[in-house]
């Protein structure tokens, strides 16, 4: 297949690419230059946020592409622009759009069919993060039809290139060593894709000829967070401790669960259950597989390490994790003994 990635140099396009040219594929990637694409494809370059951005892609004259993967997360206007122009030469058209899409509060067991945010619009500029990933599935689905558009529902991510801040931290935290707060109850379930396996998928489901929206993301309790940190501990051979402390001393400590500690919603809000309780038998039905927890854990330990032990980290999102004078605090408070 014929494919063209807007992006492609970065955490899910990066291995959205890598994952096609592991099947062979012909890849070609629109991207603005700022960082270096996998070998083995045919660049474009081009800023979707600046006038005549998409010039590049324009003026290309090649044969067209069967499928284009568009991961783009601020104004919609870009995805709007984008399929207009690649309409009538690109077979189907997959946005990798987020489970932030519903409206709040999110249903626990929520599929594809919950109730959506209202206020989006395809040709809208830049609002905040759920109305633009809405305003970029109408954007697809305007340009591209129902039939031949792809509605990537993506929930939490991680793997490797993260360029989020959320198991880079974890992995760093644990790696410095001593007591490590650790967020309870250790058998909490937590909902995740490995980066990987969104990209697997995907092109799956371009090659099936899929169309319309799934939420993508491992079935509920796929892993906990004992078994997250313990990986992290494991991989990273650290003399650290482990130091599991309930919720409550958490909450009341004023440290933001998902934020200060990523990953982490404590247990009976609306908050986990949308995080964490997603119905995703839709993706599971049409060949979703997801990888045991210690693998992707592994795998991102040995990228971090390869560049350096500092994750990326776009500029486009909050940076992620606890103040170290925070935990000690808390820690102390507490009294708790390592685990």
């Amino acid at each position: 297949m014929r494919l063209l990635v807007l992006g492609g140099t970065e955490f899910v396009g990066r291995a959205v690419v890598e994952g096609a040219l592991g099947r062979g594929w012909e890849v070609t990637v629109f991207h603005r230059g700022r960082h270096q694409p996998p070998a083995g494809v045919r660049s474009l370059h081009g800023d979707r946020t600046a006038p005549d951005g998409l010039a590049a892609l324009a003026a290309d004259g090649g044969d067209g592409w069967d499928a284009v993967v568009d991961t783009w997360s601020a104004a919609p206007r870009a995805v709007h622009e984008a399929a207009r122009l690649l309409r009538g030469r690109a077979g189907r058209y997959a946005y990798v759009s987020s489970r932030s899409v519903y409206a709040w509060p999110w249903p626990r067991g929520g599929a594809e069919d919950a109730p959506l945010v209202e206020g989006a619009a395809a040709d809208a500029g830049a609002t905040d993060y759920a109305r633009d990933k809405r305003g970029g599935e109408l954007a697809a689905v305007g340009a591209f039809g129902a039939a031949d558009s792809l509605l990537v529902r993506a929930g939490l991510i991680l793997g490797p290139y993260e360029n989020v801040g959320r198991l880079p931290w974890w992995l760093t935290r644990i790696a410095r060593g001593g007591p490590v707060l650790a967020p309870g109850p250790r058998e909490l379930p937590v909902q995740y894709v490995d980066v990987r396996d969104l990209a697997e998928w995907l092109l799956g489901a371009l090659e099936r000829g899929l169309s319309g929206p799934y939420n993508l993301v491992s079935p509920p309790g796929h892993t906990t967070m004992g078994e997250l940190l313990q990986a992290c501990l494991r991989v990273t051979g650290a003399d650290a401790e482990l130091r599991w402390t309930d919720p409550e001393p958490i909450l009341e400590a004023g440290i933001e669960p998902w934020t200060e500690l990523p990953v982490w919603v404590p247990p009976g809000g609306e908050m986990y259950d949308a995080v964490h309780g997603a119905d995703v038998s839709r993706a599971v039905a049409t060949g979703l597989v997801c990888r045991p927890v210690g693998e992707t854990v592994a795998d991102t330990w040995r990228w971090l390490t390869r560049i350096g032990g500092s994750a990326p980290q776009r500029p486009d999102r909050t940076r992620k994790g606890l103040d170290p004078e925070v935990e000690a605090k808390l820690l102390a408070r507490t009294g708790n003994d390592p685990t």
